[in-house]
């Protein structure tokens, strides 16, 4: 049951190219984020599309996955766990993040020929 206590599995469009970056001690990471798109039925009966946004921060070899074979539009799945983070931005104030921290990642786009 530990498995399930902080996981995070999403299908999603991502809104941009990711920004990969190598570090100066060697690592690789890959930061993108992705669109889930919930459907429903309002009061009216009209249907309904919704979409929520997600950060997502790919490390080591997940991220060069991300950097080789992703882009806008791509549609991906992934697992992965939440974080939280905190920095101090240019104007002096601390700033909160929440990100999903990736774990694996499965591309689901067709092969275009």
């Amino acid at each position: 049951m530990n498995v399930l206590r902080n996981s995070v599995r999403l299908i999603g469009h991502l809104g941009d190219d990711p920004k990969v970056r190598k570090l100066d001690n060697g690592k690789t990471v890959a930061n993108f984020s992705i669109a889930t798109n919930e459907i429903y039925f309002d009061q009216n009966g009209t249907k309904q599309s919704e979409a929520t946004w997600h950060r997502l921060v790919a490390w080591g070899k997940q991220a060069e996955i991300v950097e080789s074979y992703v882009k806008k539009g791509s549609e991906i799945a992934i697992e992965g766990k939440l974080t939280n983070r905190s920095y101090e931005a240019k104007n002096g104030e601390k700033q909160y993040v929440t990100e999903v921290l990736v774990g694996s990642i499965l591309l689901l786009d067709k092969n275009k020929k």
